[in-house]
């Protein structure tokens, strides 16, 4: 799968110096979570519904 058109957004909980941050791309098939500092590097692809429970759980805190 080409990841060279995703639209690519950070976290709103990233650092605000640029370190320490997560970006997601999001695709009728997949998320796409990697770290901003290697933009080249190893990506995480997740599911829309795993995704939809990640978001969920971890919003209780």
């Amino acid at each position: 799968m080409s990841t060279s058109g995703l639209a690519w957004f950070k976290s709103s909980h990233s650092g605000s110096q640029g370190d320490d941050c997560v970006e997601i791309a999001v695709t009728d098939q997949a998320i796409h979570v990697r770290d901003s500092k290697q933009p080249k590097g190893a990506q995480l692809l997740v599911g829309p519904g795993d995704w939809a429970e990640f978001v969920r759980v971890t919003a209780r805190g």
